[in-house]
């Protein structure tokens, strides 16, 4: 009787709970397992995918390019705007030194963003130089923000990890209008781009990491004569703005606390005696800190520049002609200051060679076409 009566109320107790829960025992835990199994595949599909939406175009194949590189790799890393990756050849640079340079450049590149760019780099290199780019440093940080794709093109290129939060949070006020969101989950503003997944060359994309050809140089055959500045080498300083003397101090104390070597640059282009005092004044912030400062609109005999014929735009960047000398330049300057090892030989940088194969054919191809453009007069659409 007792057995029976037991039984009986377990039985109770069973239908009670089925009837409070409508579930079987385990059953919830199943289901909690089954949905995180869910998100997690999700998100496994979800994270190529968000790389291959983003646009396509040199900036994505830089970034893609310097993830690829082999870990403590790099002799040098340069960050800054437009005026990296078409003025200096880094194939060049190695076929000719050995040594392994690599921008991290994105176009209309904030200053605000170059600490988080090396702070990026060095997860994964430790280059015994970073270059810094100042061209930027004499825009109002207003004028910038008006256009957040300015950040974008830093932020969207970031492979998805702590620091690119970071970055996001440092770059993107907490206010702005798109909200911080679609920074952090970038397939938000590209969910329309889903033609891209029919493109071969974005399945390379899946894991934003492949090999740049030219180690992330852009080459420029078009020409833009400008007569050239009056104003290299002029003196008189001029304050920068104030936002941006800020984010260089900051790069500057940074730089300083992990006993990093830098150097800071400012490469030819059509300046304003206005900018030129402005670098003025930003060489005497660098060099108080121990760093070197190299403004190449001081040397336009010595580079060799020749406004009318060298640059692609009226001024504004060089094309493969100009880029040439640039490199040339800067090599120059860094053998002749710092002491780096030439890699060449070495079978792990294979793809330095080839890199350096493919610029000497290209560069031959570009000069021939930039002397024709000349001689015919056929000069680059003028854009304000």
């Amino acid at each position: 009787m007792n057995k029976k009566k037991q039984t009986g109320e377990e039985r109770s107790r069973i239908s009670a709970k089925k009837e409070n829960d409508g579930k079987e025992p385990g059953k919830g835990r199943r289901e909690a397992l089954q949905a995180v199994v869910f998100v997690l595949l999700f998100l496994v599909i979800l994270w190529p995918v968000s790389y291959m939406v983003r646009t396509n175009g040199d900036v994505k194949d830089r970034f893609a390019g310097f993830y690829a590189e082999k870990k403590d790799s790099l002799d040098v890393v340069i960050i800054g705007s437009s005026p990296v990756f078409p003025y200096y050849a880094a194939p060049k640079l190695w076929g000719e030194t050995g040594i392994a340079m690599y921008p991290l450049s994105t176009n209309v590149q904030r200053p605000a963003a170059m600490r988080y760019l090396a702070e990026e780099a060095k997860k994964t290199q430790s280059p015994a130089l970073y270059i810094f780019e100042m061209r930027m440093f004499t825009m109002e940080e207003a004028g910038l923000m008006e256009n957040m794709a300015y950040t974008r093109g830093v932020t969207d290129n970031l492979r998805y990890s702590p620091q690119r939060i970071r970055t996001i949070q440092g770059l993107v006020p907490e206010d702005d209008e798109e909200g911080r969101l679609s920074y952090y989950i970038d397939i938000m503003k590209y969910h329309t781009n889903w033609k891209m997944l029919a493109l071969p060359s974005e399945w390379a994309n899946m894991f934003y990491c492949h090999r740049h050809p030219l180690k992330g140089y852009t080459f420029r055959d078009e020409v833009g004569p400008q007569p050239m500045p009056d104003c290299g080498g002029a003196e008189g300083v001029l304050a920068m703005p104030k936002e941006q003397e800020a984010y260089l101090r900051d790069l500057i104390a940074y730089l300083k606390e992990n006993g990093q070597e830098a150097l800071f640059i400012v490469s030819p282009y059509g300046e304003s005696l206005k900018e030129q005092q402005m670098f003025n004044y930003m060489a005497g912030i660098v060099e108080e800190s121990g760093y070197a400062f190299l403004n190449m609109n001081d040397y336009y005999e010595e580079i060799g520049i020749i406004f009318e014929e060298d640059f692609a735009d009226y001024g504004s960047h060089t094309n493969a002609a100009g880029a040439e000398k640039c490199t040339d330049f800067l090599k120059e300057y860094l053998t002749a200051r710092y002491a780096f090892p030439d890699h060449r030989g070495d079978t792990s940088y294979g793809s330095w060679d080839e890199a350096y194969e493919l610029w000497q054919m290209r560069q031959e191809e570009a000069v021939e076409t930039i002397r024709e453009r000349i001689a015919n007069e056929d000069y680059a659409q003028y854009e304000e």
